[in-house]
Parts: structure tokens; sequence; C-alpha cells
């Protein structure tokens, strides 16, 4: 099927990849179905994808995995809110954090508060708010433009 964003234009989705978020995300309770996009014409994305709705066309949100910028992430998630989305392995699990890039771009960040938890197996999510100590605003700018310095120097 085919469907209209307000980002990337039409994009060819494959049912099979669709992400089913059955609570929806937080704020956004009736938008349950989600594909995941890269930006291929952002060659310097940081590792930031997209997540798209696809009931809502204009719906999408930087997302990006927080080990990348927070390799000691690890929140205290409860079973019990994982069970239905099917058996997790360590090679199943993808946790995603959502990207805010400001006017500012120097502050931009990450919710380390409210991961999105998603079983590629199953196709099945959640979005949870966890009680760690984790930050709604983890600043990123400078961990990235790091990454990206070091990233240049290695491939000189």
């Amino acid at each position: 099927m085919v469907i209209k964003t307000k980002i990337f234009g039409d994009v060819t989705v494959d049912a099979a990849k669709l992400i089913l978020f059955p609570q929806g995300i937080v704020g956004f309770p009736d938008l349950k179905e989600f594909m995941l996009i890269h930006d291929s014409e952002a060659e310097n994305s940081g590792g930031i994808q997209w997540l798209q709705s696809i009931e809502e066309p204009g719906f999408a949100m930087p997302v990006m995995d927080p080990l990348l910028v927070r390799p000691d992430y690890n929140p205290t998630i409860e079973d019990e809110f994982l069970k239905p989305l099917g058996e997790f392995t360590d090679d199943n699990m993808l946790v995603l954090t959502t990207v805010s890039v400001p006017h500012e771009i120097e502050q931009m960040s990450v919710n380390l508060m409210a991961p999105f938890i998603i079983n590629m197996d199953t196709r099945k999510a959640i979005q949870i708010i966890v009680d760690d100590t984790y930050e709604v605003k983890f600043k990123i700018y400078d961990i990235l433009k790091e990454a990206k310095e070091k990233a240049e120097k290695a491939g000189k």
C-alpha cells in the first residue's frame, strides 16, 4: 500500500513491516499503526529514524536508539507490560526514544523517560513511562557531534 506523508511524500508500505501499538502512544492513544522510516537523504542523520503514523500521514516523530547517546541506558520495565508483545530475545527487541530538535539545534535532546519497546518478530510495541531517574530532555547535540568527528577521523 502507498501512503502520503507530510515529510517523505508518497511512501510504499509493506504491511508485514507495520508496527502495532495496541494502546497507542503517549498523547496519541488513537494512533496505533506505524512504520519506521530511515531518511536515506540525510547522510549524517546520527542514527535518527522516523516513526511514521499510518492512520495520520501528517504525524511522524524522529526516534533513535538511546544506546547511541547513553550507552548505560537500561530502564526498569515490568514484565507484565511486555507480555502482550510476545516473547523477547536479545535479537528481536528494539528500544527507541523520541528526539526533540528545537530551533536552537544545540538544545537537541532525547526523551529517556518514555521509550518505545518493539518486538520486531511480532511487530507489536508499547510506549512505557519509566520510573527510573532518566531525563525527559537528555541533551545529545554534543554527543552526536563528537561521534561524527570521531567517525570522520577514523575514515581518513
